[in-house]
């Protein structure tokens, strides 16, 4: 098993070799070089905005480039959730944002001409439990009458036609999702907010931010910018620059593994319909299909990527799999990556405003549409002076109970302890 980001293998990633000067000035300076700031800089580049991105590493370099390629519908907590949470007004605006978020997607990728796979695969919801498959028959209705969002049922009898196991009871797919190649995406849209007239600066890692009046002066690890205004998109890999954010986002590691390329017949034996698939757990499981490799991934380990926890995922990742699919215990894994995912409190994502400076995040690995929607709408909002009235700004963004959470995770291993041991009592 290589430890070695496959996606990374399938195109040519933004690089530092010519570094970008940062410029002196900016109308905008966003923070964080993934899906959220490349989108927004974008729009607000087409708008004839000055922007610059300053990216701590390299230019797609973290979640948006390692993770699963899924655009989902929907959010991170169910709606019957969100509905409960927010009241049905609010629920339908943010359920709609998720249907939007993939058609933007869609949009971006035919008019900047990015060839990256993306297509309307569908999601493919799988019941670990049979109760789990009860609670789907009513998520079809629930969904038809408050969202008049169409879902179906795959009943276990029937379950062979979408994946090649016998280990569910059941599933239920929305066929709006998608999916794409995230490293070719994010590296397209980089190239779209370039020609845009974006300025990208990568190893230009924010250190310090100052408020001195109605602008913002950034010191940065290559030098230093002033700006009008400021937008943080740094997701799960937001640090101590931006304090306040900071203790208001969990960074927890997801992994993944892909195979060795699998045959014709073996590939369309475990996905006949080539959906985005993912299970009903709470420590859950999800994986696809790409280039006839089966893409696996899950939360083996909550703490961020390291060579340790890189390694013991992909051991994990890998039994998971043959327990899902024993026709795989054969295969050859050949590569395991990880990325830093970005948990709210409360798992539901954020815009809004903090001490002047803009932001976007939680996305609770719902980023790769949503994270392309809210940088674009974000920086609408920016544009016409009304984040208040945005969906995601509508409601509290939490801190830690009692303050117990200064931006260190500590707490990560009770926390996967706690949803392993719910997966056992359901």
């Amino acid at each position: 098993m290589k430890q070695h980001i496959y996606w990374h293998t399938t195109v040519q990633m933004p690089d530092d070799s010519d570094l970008a000067p940062i410029p002196s000035k900016a109308d905008v300076a966003i923070i964080g070089g993934g899906y959220t700031g490349l989108s927004a800089a974008r729009t607000l580049a087409k708008n004839n905005i000055n922007v610059v991105v300053l990216e701590a590493e390299t230019i797609g370099w973290g979640a948006s480039s390692r993770n699963g390629g899924m655009t989902l519908t929907g959010l991170k907590p169910a709606m019957q959730t969100v509905i409960k949470n927010y009241g049905r007004e609010l629920a339908k605006e943010l359920f709609q944002c998720s249907l939007d978020s993939v058609n933007i997607v869609e949009q971006i990728v035919k008019e900047e001409n990015i060839d990256c796979g993306f297509s309307r695969y569908g999601h493919l919801l799988t019941a670990n439990k049979p109760k789990h498959y009860e609670s789907l028959q009513g998520e079809v209705d629930f969904m038809a009458k408050e969202f008049n969002h169409s879902v179906h049922l795959v009943p276990p009898k029937d379950l062979r036609s979408e994946i090649g196991t016998d280990v569910y009871h059941g599933a239920l797919v929305d066929e709006v999702s998608g999916g794409l190649n995230p490293a070719q995406y994010v590296a397209g849209l980089a190239g779209a907010a370039a020609r845009a007239g974006a300025t990208l600066c990568a190893q230009a890692r924010a250190t310090k931010i100052e408020r001195r009046e109605n602008r913002f002066f950034i010191q940065t690890e290559r030098g230093n910018i002033e700006a009008e205004s400021v937008l943080v998109a740094t997701s799960g890999y937001t640090g101590g620059v931006t304090k306040k954010l900071q203790k208001k986002i969990i960074p927890i590691g997801s992994f993944i593994i892909a195979t060795e390329r699998l045959s014709d017949e073996l590939a369309h034996e475990l996905s006949p319909k080539n959906r985005m698939i993912f299970d009903y757990k709470h420590f859950l499981n999800y994986f696809r299909l790409w280039d006839n490799r089966l893409i696996f991934g899950g939360r083996a380990a909550f703490f961020p990527e390291n060579e340790n926890t890189v390694a013991r995922s992909g051991e994990i990742l890998r039994s998971e799999m043959i327990n899902i699919y024993p026709q795989l215990k054969d295969a050859k894994v050949e590569y395991v990556w990880g990325g830093t995912l970005d948990f709210a409190f409360d798992q539901m994502t954020h815009v809004g405003e903090e001490d002047g400076i803009f932001y976007s995040l939680g996305y609770a690995g719902h980023g790769v549409a949503m994270a392309t929607y809210l940088g674009a709408t974000v920086a609408e909002a920016m544009l016409k002076g009304n984040i208040k009235e945005h969906p995601f700004a509508k409601f509290n963004f939490p801190s830690a109970p009692l303050g117990l959470y200064n931006g260190n995770p500590w707490f990560l291993p009770f926390a996967g302890m706690h949803y392993k041991i719910l997966d056992w009592i359901e």
